[in-house]
């Protein structure tokens, strides 16, 4: 957990927030006293009604009176109280009444009837109860102030709001070494001269080397960019600042540049450190855009300004080493980004197949695994899994294992895991009519004939027809057999018909469609584009490039589209929509030749609800490809004729 590393031999002064506490309770206590100390101590005298007051006096049975504006005090004639004195003098019983102001015969009547009367002689402590109405409210509004204001420590907040936020992690306690990072071999060996540089400088300095001034670490969520941050301060062995790039953007302008300074110095004290910024992006973004809230974005600039100003300054920041994580790495600000500054960008990518039996293996650690677990050909079915999705995964069927009451995590545990990352949770308790559900079988049967014959594409698992996830009626689940990093043409081409299957096996059976295919046309939609627009496969329209790169649509804060003719849109458009049609025609051809295997395995899937295994594979063997279905993958073309017949029969 953090700790404070500076001044620890220190004794803590005094905290002002208990010393704004002590000041409240004595001012109740004041307070108290001047109220309620008086009859504490003082003789209770009995309170009596005005009219009583007034009819003893008539009658002659008062002796003398006090008449005061607030009260009356007054004794009778021959009355003694239970009190006894020093002397053996038995003193008269006072009685006190409040006066009616109105009544103004009150002297005379007191006159007489021969009532001995005087005003009240003047207090002389009447000066502490002026002094505490005038001292005591300012002296209440400051000490609430101080409570409310020091309960964070270390001074008020207003005094304090330029301090980092930073969190500070003593020599080596971060709790992570290398061995806990598995994964990501590469960039662990970049960010290992890190570490030796921290541990051994002099091996460095003493042939006039320099070790990088920061280190940005690049790469999609959940592939361990800040788990590597902390494995280097644990390894290296020294103080470990940690703050996300959000922590100093605040509404007021200066602030986000005061914390950097402070960050800075509470850096060069403790080198030396590693300074770790995460989601950098947060705070150096381009400055190149233009707009953005008014005073906001003067707060960000400065604050940027500040952080490239003590990375590259003038001052030289000896032992002070800079890691930072984004995944945005497209919008930050080219100054942020050179030589001097970040001067290496070590990219944490995706483990591949090696990589993920890794980080399974170290996530396993503390889970008990049962003799078919083979970690090796999980990590096969999960393609594009990132170090976090990996630990969700072991995570899921540790529980998954605990909820069937198993000693041990069985394959099948993984497997369901998989899938419930994939697909979503069951929802066994959304009922399908008949209609649907014959729907979605003959829908899911169509995407797996197809993707079978389709290269690249990867093997055919599971289809079901049971409800998952948001919307999911039924799903098709293809493992690739290996990491792939590139997809030709034809591949591309085989996915855009692997997706319109399902659509296309309902116009076949039932000649009609339902909405089931609303997303497969959305993804066939945008590949199809990509395919023309950004991979630049297109015949007609040639290599050209048609989309700005990410970087270039987030700084020009414009279209992402170049500016292009309106000949040219309408030639894209043409394109994309030739791609998707002739998509469209092979999927049903594809299907028409095969539709007694595309009823049988319906059925067949309808009666069990799930296909999958040896026995989902051998139905699929038996699909044909058309002999047309090549010579498409090649070309992208199909012959009239068949254009012809596939637009008859629709």
């Amino acid at each position: 957990m953090p700790v404070e590393t500076n001044n620890k031999n220190k004794i803590k002064p005094p905290n002002k927030r208990q010393f704004g506490g002590s000041l409240l309770i004595l001012l109740t206590l004041l307070l108290s006293l001047n109220l309620f100390v008086p009859n504490i101590f003082g003789p209770e005298i009995p309170q009596v009604p005005y009219s009583d007051f007034v009819a003893a006096v008539q009658a002659g049975k008062v002796d003398k009176a006090i008449i005061g504006n607030e009260r009356i005090q007054y004794t009778l004639k021959g009355e003694a109280s239970e009190n006894q004195t020093l002397k053996g003098k038995t003193p008269e019983k006072v009685f006190q009444t409040t006066p009616v102001a109105l009544d103004l015969d009150l002297p005379k009547i007191l006159r007489d009837n021969k009532v001995e009367f005087s005003a009240p002689p003047p207090d002389q402590n009447a000066w502490i109860g002026t002094l505490i109405s005038w001292v005591a409210p300012p002296l209440i509004f400051f000490a609430i102030w101080g409570f409310f204001l020091n309960r964070g420590g270390g001074g008020p907040a207003a005094l304090t709001v330029g301090k980092s936020k930073a969190r500070i992690y003593s020599e080596g306690s971060t709790g992570v070494k290398f061995a806990d990072v598995a994964g990501v071999d590469e960039a662990k060996a970049e960010l290992e001269e890190i570490v030796d540089f921290l541990k051994n400088a002099d091996k460095y300095t003493r042939l006039g080397a320099k070790i990088p001034k920061g280190a940005l670490l690049v790469g999609p969520p959940g592939t361990g960019k800040t788990l590597l941050a902390k494995a280097i301060a644990g390894e290296a062995a020294v103080p470990f600042f940690s703050i996300s790039g959000s922590e100093f953007i605040e509404l007021f302008v200066g602030v986000g540049a005061a914390r950097v300074r402070d960050l800075f110095e509470q850096a060069k004290q403790q080198a030396p450190c590693i300074v770790f910024i995460d989601e950098l992006d947060a705070l150096g973004k381009s400055r190149a855009g233009a707009g953005g809230f008014y005073g906001g974005n003067d707060e960000r600039e400065q604050t940027l300004n500040q952080l490239l100003t003590e990375m590259d300054g003038f001052d030289a920041n000896t032992g002070v080493i800079i890691i930072a994580a984004t995944n945005r790495p497209e919008v930050l600000d080219q100054a942020l980004r050179r030589p001097g500054r970040f001067d290496r960008q070590i990219v944490v990518d995706r483990p591949d197949k090696i990589g993920r039996e890794a980080i399974l293996k170290v996530h396993a650690r503390n889970v008990k695994l049962s003799s078919d677990v083979e970690l090796a050909t999980i990590a096969i079915k999960t393609p594009g899994f990132a170090g976090a999705d990996l630990a969700n995964l072991v995570n899921e069927a540790a529980l998954l294992a605990a909820r069937n009451n198993r000693e041990f995590v069985i394959t099948a545990d993984f497997n369901e895991a998989i899938e419930r990352l994939i697909a979503g949770l069951e929802k066994r308790s959304r009922v399908l009519n008949e209609i649907e559900k014959k729907t979605v079988a003959y829908h899911e049967v169509g995407h797996a004939i197809i993707g079978a014959l389709m290269p690249g594409a990867g093997k055919v698992e599971k289809i079901s027809i049971v409800p998952r996830g948001v919307g999911a009626l039924g799903y098709t689940l293809q493992m690739p057999e290996e990491d792939r990093f590139l997809m030709v043409e034809d591949e591309i081409r085989g996915r855009i018909a692997t997706l319109l299957g399902g659509r296309s096996a309902e116009e076949i059976i039932f000649g009609k469609i339902s909405t089931g295919a609303s997303d497969d046309i959305q993804k066939v939609t945008e590949l199809a584009e990509r395919f023309v627009t950004v991979y630049g496969m297109s015949d007609k329209l040639g290599p050209v490039a048609f989309e700005k790169s990410q970087s270039q649509f987030i700084e020009g804060y414009g279209n992402s589209r170049r500016a292009i003719s309106p000949l040219v849109a309408e030639e894209i458009d043409r394109e994309v929509k030739e791609i998707v049609d002739n998509a469209h025609h092979i999927a049903l051809s594809i299907l028409d030749k095969n539709r007694d295997l595309l009823q049988s395995m319906a059925q067949e899937l309808l009666q069990k609800e799930i296909l999958e295994g040896e026995e989902l594979r051998g139905s699929l063997k038996a699909a044909e490809a058309p002999t047309e279905m090549q010579e498409w993958l090649r070309s992208g073309k199909l012959p009239v004729d068949m254009v012809l017949k596939q637009t008859a029969f629709a």
